[in-house]
């Protein structure tokens, strides 16, 4: 077990290293700047993204997770932040140019730069990691699905609110967040 343990946390930090920093900075800059934030994945993708909106909430941003029930309408000065490994996702696809016409900005977090979702998109973080389709350009992994790619993912969004969120009262910025964390438990 500790071979595979290690072989995966290897993979992962290859896929990490990999990580356009500008891309990453680009994320952070407009997550900074939307009016609220959006965020949308299908299945795996998804968890992630409600992950992501869950430490953003914590972080003090006004976040929705798209098909809650609480979701209110996006509008212009939004952000839909869109996870999906293909970047192909119909439905996704679907919903990201809705945003598009109403005047939100559109950032996605893909392993493909050339999808159809990233061709309408206001940024584009590449995840260098291998998905379900095992495309020529991803990494090779002992790890079934899109494993490598949802777990980089969770480590990469998590790394840019860490840094979004730096302040010069690294202190009083974790109270605030543990404000914010839930209380009914």
């Amino acid at each position: 077990m500790k071979t595979i343990i290690k072989t995966v946390s290897e993979e992962i930090s290859g896929v990490l290293s990999a990580i356009n920093n500008e891309e990453a900075v680009h994320l952070s800059c407009q997550l900074k700047e939307a009016k609220r934030i959006f965020v949308l994945g299908e299945g795996r993708s998804g968890l992630m993204g409600k992950a992501f909106a869950m430490r953003l909430m914590h972080g003090g941003f006004p976040v929705y997770v798209v098909g809650e029930t609480v979701t209110p309408s996006i509008e212009a000065g939004d952000l839909l932040v869109v996870i999906s490994g293909s970047g192909s996702t119909g439905a996704i696809l679907q919903f990201a140019d809705k945003a598009k016409e109403i005047g939100a900005k559109v950032f996605l977090v893909t392993t493909n730069r050339e999808s159809k979702i990233a061709a309408l998109c206001d940024g584009i973080l590449r995840i260098p990691a291998a998905t379900k389709h095992r495309r020529p350009d991803e990494p090779v992994t002992i790890q079934p699905l899109g494993n490598q790619f949802d777990q980089s993912v969770h480590l990469v969004l998590d790394a840019i609110i860490i840094g979004t969120l730096q302040t010069e009262n690294q202190e009083l910025a974790y109270e605030e967040m543990t404000k914010r964390h839930t209380n009914l438990e």
